[in-house]
């Protein structure tokens, strides 16, 4: 690490040949964190929340990253996780929700702690569990490269029955026909997990989102609009109140509630044969509910969230901010910096000085640097023009968060040919494919895709899984910018192994040519976040 910058991620071959025989060289110094976020000495190492472990969840955390710390900020009374269902190994295969939500990794999963926790546990941590840790269950359990892409991508496998079903578990007929190109890990024309087996089903492999901020990520206090603001169909609504829901939680907005995605992790996830009490779903909600992460120090720059700094920075902000609310550039911006740090503080060191200044040029860099955006569906069909001159403030609108104010999901290339091409971790690499490939081919008396034509190729259909919508496909909820710098890989497919790959794939995408103090500028600014 060079200046703050996150290294790339241990390549492939490398890892899948050494990972094991790294352990038992590795040590951990055992710490936990007091109220006021200072580690102190415990039994356990402090990096790792296992399921469980019986600790306290106090006010405030703090985990060291490549690019400063991290912090966590849990509003209201601390929590004592013993008896509690989200630390709990309530499934039967030893995880809880904490296992894939780490709080060292932004309430997310990196892949430096997974490759992390391989090494130490050779393999046998929960998280490598076959039903969704591998590639695919029928693969050997103690072989990496059964796991290769949770080791190398953070992937977990998603399993998706086709053809989609709407909630009420009728059947959807979809507009477009999914053929299997390519199928690396086996599990797309298994016999029994694939798209041909008694059960038809179909194997993407996705990053799991953090479960934080999600006052944002739900707008609970807000209302929503009763349409989704990218095709004008209705929004789907909470089961249980029959109100307007956000469809932001998921990267296929196929859950509507933190309720119900609760019940559909601890059964795919956890492999809970039951079904989750009521007391168990209000533990999961209140501790999601409660949870805000964003990070407090930058490298060199010092801390973020001093008294007098931008009220963007810092979990305790986050808690304070409103959801649901649309940034703009002149009276509300999204991550408000405020009069901080435009004039030099007392005390405040060159080197400081200069990291703060670079913080600010990258959030001017986000919002006011124009570029053309084209060819992105959901995107450029909602009435801006294709293509727009916009900034990235334009769909990363959300105050505080960086998402979309709006429901709905967006395709910007990272899963469909021919853009899914340019990302660095290529799943289209002829070579060494390790991703699965679909042809998709939109079905008579359905308009082709605008974009892609009647006949295209993608490598995660996105919410066209769930939707059967030939528009969709390969389209994907917004994720929040918060805690960046703690959870690597990035984007729904793993393929940005750091914040620099993912402003170089935009750059590419859009041809945005950003000059490289503009680059630098825009990571500093999104690490701080």
């Amino acid at each position: 690490m060079e200046g703050g910058r996150m290294s790339r991620l241990i390549p492939a071959a490398m890892l899948l040949a050494s990972t094991l025989a790294l352990g038992a060289a590795i040590s951990f110094k055992a710490t936990a964190q007091s109220d006021e976020g200072k580690s102190v000495v415990a039994g356990k190492p402090d990096h790792w929340w296992s399921p469980g472990d019986g600790r306290r969840f106090p006010e405030f955390l703090t985990y060291a990253n490549d690019w400063g710390e991290l912090g966590l900020y849990l509003e209201g009374e601390p929590i004592e996780t013993k008896g509690h269902a989200f630390f709990e190994p309530i499934g039967a295969n030893g995880r809880a929700c904490v296992s894939c939500h780490q709080p060292e990794d932004g309430m997310s999963l990196s892949v430096r702690s997974i490759q992390k926790r391989w090494q130490e546990t050779g393999g046998k941590d929960p998280i490598f569990a076959q039903v969704d840790g591998a590639n695919c269950p029928t693969l050997p359990a103690s072989d990496p490269a059964s796991h290769s892409l949770l080791l190398t991508r953070g992937l977990f496998r998603v399993s998706l029955p086709w053809p989609p079903k709407a909630p009420d578990g009728k059947a959807i007929e979809p507009e477009f026909t999914i053929e299997v190109v390519r199928d690396p890990t086996g599990c797309n024309t298994s016999a029994r997990y694939g798209l041909t087996s008694a059960q038809p089903m179909i194997s993407v492999y996705r990053r799991p989102r953090p479960v934080a901020n999600t006052k944002y990520t739900t707008q609970q206090r807000f209302g929503v609009s009763p349409f989704i603001g990218k095709n004008g169909l209705p929004t789907a609504r909470d089961p249980e109140t029959g109100k307007p829901v956000s469809m932001n939680i998921m990267a296929d907005a196929r859950h509507a509630t933190l309720a119900v995605q609760a019940r559909d992790a601890a059964a795919n996830h956890l492999e809970f044969a039951g079904r989750l009490s009521e007391k168990q779903i209000a533990q999961i909600q209140d501790f999601e509910r409660r949870i805000y992460v964003a990070q407090v120090k930058l490298i060199q720059a010092g801390s973020l969230v001093e008294p007098d700094g931008p009220p963007a920075f810092g979990p305790r902000n986050l808690a304070k901010g409103d959801a649901g609310v649309l940034g703009n550039n002149t009276t509300r911006y999204v991550f408000p910096m405020g009069d901080a740090w435009k004039t030099p503080k007392p005390g405040e060191t060159a080197e400081q000085r200069a990291k703060r200044e670079a913080i600010r040029r990258g959030h001017d860099v986000f919002f006011f640097r124009t570029f053309w955006i084209k060819d992105s569906m959901h995107l450029n069909t909602v009435g801006l023009g294709n293509p727009t001159k916009r900034t990235c403030g334009t769909c990363h609108g959300m105050h505080m968060t960086g998402m979309d104010s709006a429901n709905g999901w967006m395709d910007i290339g990272t899963t469909n040919l021919p853009w899914a091409k340019e990302v660095p971790l290529n799943p289209w690499n002829p070579n060494k494919p390790d991703l699965p490939l679909f042809k998709i081919t939109c079905k008579p008396g359905v308009l082709p895709h605008p974009y892609l034509g009647r006949v295209f190729y993608t490598q995660d259909p996105g919410r066209a899984l769930i939707s059967g919508k030939c528009n969709d496909v390969g389209t994907i909820v917004m994720q929040q910018f918060r805690g960046l710098a703690s959870r690597a890989p990035y984007f729904s497919n793993g393929s940005a192994a750091n914040i620099r790959e993912l402003i170089d794939y935009y750059d590419r995408r859009y041809n945005i040519q950003f000059t490289e103090q503009e680059r630098l500028d825009l990571e500093t600014f999104l690490a701080s976040l």
